[in-house]
């Protein structure tokens, strides 16, 4: 499987200042709640083709981000994160497919010490050298897990029926990647 336009062999580093990896989580059968992490790393190895790449991302999760101190803490506490016991979810990746934009990145993610396989949607968006001589590689990644195969049960019956927080937790990155020299 050949290596996207513009990709090339080598050790690509996840730059956090330009990447963003969030969820988005249904609250009360109404809304969207959205969060982010913001301490992140991620290491990518490429060979001569997508069959020899590799992938290992760590996200620490005291990082957790979603605008409201409150939810912050309760996410981060025992009943979710845990972050105390838990202090990063990881991702390996086992395999690629796919060519041109669009890839399927099969991997294990593990969250609370739980690991499962997940795959993502990925779309590659292209390389470019920045004003500062660093190569860069832009992607973009999907998917939903049930966040109760990760031991993340806690909940809470509504009045008129139903749940407060979805199982179902869509993730989504937009990650750039600079080449190692």
């Amino acid at each position: 499987m050949t290596l996207p336009s513009g990709l090339t062999s080598g050790v690509w580093t996840l730059d956090m200042s330009h990447s963003e990896i969030g969820f988005t989580v249904r609250h009360a059968g109404i809304s969207k709640v959205r969060g982010r992490f913001t301490d992140a790393s991620a290491k990518a190895r490429v060979g001569s083709s997508l069959a020899d790449a590799s992938l290992h991302a760590t996200v620490k999760t005291a990082s957790f981000d979603s605008g409201d101190a409150n939810r912050d803490g309760h996410v981060k506490g025992a009943d979710f994160f845990d972050v105390e016991e838990y202090p990063e979810m990881t991702f390996r990746a086992t395999s690629v497919e796919g060519d041109g934009e669009d890839y399927t990145l099969t991997g294990d993610l593990t969250i609370r010490g739980i690991t499962k396989p997940v795959e993502l949607e990925v779309e590659f968006t292209g390389v470019a050298v920045d004003p500062f001589g660093a190569t860069r590689a832009g992607f973009s990644a999907e998917c939903e897990i049930s966040r109760k195969e990760f031991g993340l049960t806690w909940n809470a019956a509504l009045e008129a029926g139903g749940l407060l927080v979805s199982d179902k937790v869509k993730i989504n990155v937009e990650a750039a990647l600079v080449k190692q020299s």
